[in-house]
């Protein structure tokens, strides 16, 4: 019979890609140190940039200049990628996004800052970013072992979530308190340790017939990613999701209904907390097979739990929704990550991962457009719920459109065991090698 702590253990996140991968442990803390970083600039350049002109609408611009480069760049990337060491691609990356970091800093430290810097710095970061998360994402398919990929993903979500909780509350502490080029002066240390830490990890080559970037390689793994109903529907139910139920643009509307100005920051929060909550009970989640129940069933819980934030009057009631929204997403998201690095072959992983950044771009922004024209036809609240019984439907509808996706196990699916192998079969060669 198990004890308390056992079954405690058993709650507490996964710590075996930690143990057996030293470039995962490397990635891992370059990634908080980065996240670190690079709040400081997400706080401080909407700050500038609101000081400079007084205006939402050039604020919110900041939205539209970055969106194009993100999707055009994050394609590139996949292709590149897949045609390139990824570890040189990380650390170039990283480098240029100091660089640009710097820029901010020169011109934050000028007597009158210029306000058009500000804008090529975000769309800069925007295309960076959309070269780098490819190569991120499709090696760690490659450092950690095929069983220990739902439990590298729970450490990497936990990871990501103490950095949006912690980063933005010392980042706006710092801008408050100390400014512009102080916060920004933070941001160029940080990426300047990281590019040292990304410099230390295993070169990661591509395959020895890899052909170099392409709109026809890029095609590949579009055509590819349909001809798999399992991948189909990670990234369908990811945008409906996000499409119908991101209703985080409204929340200033929804605090305002509720009578708790107060409580708009803990909105913001409340789904990190719910996430980070989830993140450090994740340890059960390495024992799943099913993954596919895992995104459908986390989408459909943020889904249910989005509804009732908006069926609520009561706004305690309403940020426990949002966190259990949270909790939802996150397994979502351990589901999706999962699927994708035990199914999609190592010669096609960064093209793949170039049509995930499409996935988790795009449903946002136009979930937050949704959201904002429902809620000046309906109201608020209803926009908020509307959209949330939406979500629950669409998955619905994507479930019985795609059963693949339900019935899918790491333990017999083809291309599980066929990604497995081939992983394998690299390690083997690695081995032989040294």
């Amino acid at each position: 019979m198990s004890s308390p702590l056992s079954k405690l253990s058993a709650l507490l996140p996964d710590l075996a890609p930690w143990r057996s991968s030293g470039d995962f442990r490397l990635l891992w803390v370059q990634g908080l140190v980065t996240y670190f970083g690079s709040a400081m600039a997400m706080i401080a350049l909407p700050l500038q940039i609101k000081e400079l002109t007084g205006s939402p609408l050039a604020v919110g611009a900041m939205g539209a200049v970055e969106l194009v480069p993100l999707v055009v760049f994050g394609l590139y990337g996949g292709a590149l990628a897949d045609a390139a060491d990824r570890r040189k691609v990380i650390l170039w990356t990283e480098a240029g996004l100091g660089l640009l970091a710097v820029l901010l800093l020169g011109n934050a430290l000028l007597p009158e800052p210029m306000l058009w810097p500000l804008y090529v710095v975000a769309a800069g970061v925007s295309a960076l970013a959309g070269l780098q998360r490819p190569a991120l994402d499709s090696l760690l398919a490659r450092i950690v072992p095929h069983e220990q990929q739902t439990a590298a993903a729970a450490l990497n979500s936990l990871r990501w979530q103490i950095g949006s909780i912690a980063g933005p509350a010392v980042a706006g502490l710092v801008v408050a308190y100390a400014g512009h080029a102080p916060a920004y002066g933070v941001t160029v240390v940080c990426f300047a340790v990281s590019v040292l830490m990304c410099r230390r990890l295993s070169p990661a080559p591509p395959a020895h017939d890899a052909e170099k970037p392409s709109l026809r390689g890029i095609a590949e793994g579009a055509r590819y990613a349909w001809s798999r109903p399992v991948l189909l529907g990670t990234y369908a139910i990811d945008m409906a999701a996000m499409f119908f139920a991101f209703p985080n643009t409204i929340f200033p509307f929804l605090a305002d209904e509720l009578d708790a100005d107060w409580s708009l920051g803990l909105m913001y929060a409340a789904g990190s907390v719910g996430s980070l909550v989830l993140g450090l009970t994740s340890g059960w989640t390495s024992k799943i097979r099913r993954h596919g129940l895992l995104v459908a069933g986390g989408a459909a819980g943020w889904g249910l739990a989005i509804a009732a934030a908006g069926w609520f009057g009561n706004v305690w009631l309403v940020l426990l929704c949002l966190a259990f929204a949270g909790a939802g997403d996150m397994l979502s998201g351990l589901g999706r990550a999962t699927i994708w690095n035990q199914t999609i072959p190592e010669e096609l992983r960064g093209r793949l991962a170039g049509i995930e950044v499409l996935s988790w771009s795009i449903g946002p922004q136009l979930g937050q457009v949704r959201a904002g024209a429902m809620a000046g036809w309906t109201g608020t609240r209803a926009a908020v719920w509307t959209g949330g019984v939406a979500c629950v439907a669409s998955v619905g509808l994507l479930c019985l459109a795609l059963p693949k996706l339900l019935s899918y196990d790491s333990e017999t699916d083809e291309d599980s065991l066929r990604r497995k192998a081939q992983q394998e079969a690299t390690r083997r060669e690695a081995a032989e090698a040294a």
